[in-house]
């Protein structure tokens, strides 16, 4: 009986072990693996060895995005205080990852912009202004921004966007001047300008917000944001261009909701707008990152592992978690949750093995 018991004990942990033996890979590469999924916002102008971002990055943590301001006391350092500063961190931060880091920070000019002048960066003009101005000085314009990027050690710019201006009332892209037009066109010539000055650095450049958030009249950092009415076809047209000439390596979701895509869920929660329609009908093979997951258009109505479950099977490669409009999340809440709901059949393993040859297959470029 004892002998019996024992071998059903040795069975059991035999099973556990090797859960996964048709691809043979073990728990803890299958942790390293949804690691390198992430995008993770942190505080702090420095990193040490008993810092919270130095063991993730150690686990495995695919990518940081940096800020320049704490959300919660605007006149208290983040990540950025002066440029000597930032390429100290940015190096800090590579040196620890055995792999290489995804560095990234939302850097598109005007309002949206985390290294600012008087922290001795170059000041840039928002899309609207810049499209004004002709393509030279587009140009001259990103090539500046490309510059200090470089200089300061960052590898990812979630920039630029690629939203038409149709709605001229839309708050959160139109007003605040983030798009370069209403027509495709314009978008297209001013974001591959853009585009083109970051690669010249090396700078992964990021397409947002797909399918489009050009249309809308909520703004998604707030809360739930339907489309459905005011979305347009034609906001596909900058990513078509994209695609078909193999000008872009990664998109950036947007967390808006159009009953005629998915009846359901939002975009970056919808397989049928992230798979069906951007991989299977635009042709994308590039890697494909949420928009913050915090932002209450999806917190406000998802739990994590809903969030973590749904984003993953939708198609996309990259969460992104900035840590910056609510509770900081941390890497292990992430991991454990996603390997659970691979374990539990939720999540597809090679969703996430798929995902992880998207990432390198795009960082080996750069």
């Amino acid at each position: 009986m004892q002998k019996s018991f024992l071998v059903v004990v040795f069975l059991l942990f035999t099973i556990c072990n090797s859960l996964f033996a048709n691809e043979n890979y073990t728990k803890e590469e299958i942790q390293r693996m949804i690691s390198k999924m992430v995008v993770l916002g942190f505080n702090g102008e420095n990193v040490g060895q008993n810092d919270e971002i130095y063991k993730d990055i150690k686990s495995g943590l695919g990518g940081v995005i940096l800020f320049d301001k704490d959300p919660n006391d605007k006149k208290k350092v983040k990540n950025v205080r002066n440029k000597e500063q930032l390429k100290k961190l940015t190096s800090q931060l590579q040196s620890i990852s055995k792999q290489k880091l995804l560095i990234s920070i939302d850097q598109e000019g005007g309002i949206v912009q985390r290294l600012k002048k008087e922290d001795g960066f170059v000041d840039t003009l928002r899309a609207s202004e810049v499209a004004l101005k002709g393509e030279s000085f587009a140009k001259q314009t990103y090539k500046l921004l490309a510059n200090d990027l470089k200089e300061s050690g960052i590898n990812t710019d979630f920039a630029p966007v690629v939203d038409l201006a149709i709605n001229k009332e839309n708050k959160v892209i139109v007003t605040r001047g983030r798009s370069f037009g209403q027509s495709s066109n314009e978008v297209i010539k001013y974001s591959s300008i853009f585009v083109e000055e970051l690669k010249k650095q090396n700078i992964i450049s990021v397409l947002k917000h797909f399918p489009g958030h050009g249309s809308s009249l909520g703004d998604s950092h707030l809360g739930f944001v339907d489309i459905t009415n005011t979305w347009n076809e034609k906001e596909l047209e900058p990513y078509k261009y994209f695609i078909k000439n193999n000008k872009v390596d990664m998109i950036m979701t947007a967390h808006v909701y159009n009953k005629n895509l998915d009846a359901t869920n939002p975009a970056t929660l919808s397989y049928n707008i992230n798979t069906k329609l951007l991989r299977n009908k635009l042709g994308f093979e590039g890697v494909l990152v949420s928009d913050d997951l915090q932002m209450y258009a999806i917190s406000k109505h998802y739990d994590l592992k809903q969030t973590l479950t749904l984003s993953i099977n939708s198609g996309v490669n990259m969460l992104l978690f900035a840590n910056q409009l609510a509770k900081p999340i941390t890497l292990k809440e992430i991991v454990d949750t996603v390997y659970a709901q691979v374990l539990n059949k939720e999540i597809s393993l090679e969703q996430i093995i798929k995902s992880n040859e998207r990432i390198n297959k795009m960082m080996v470029k750069y």
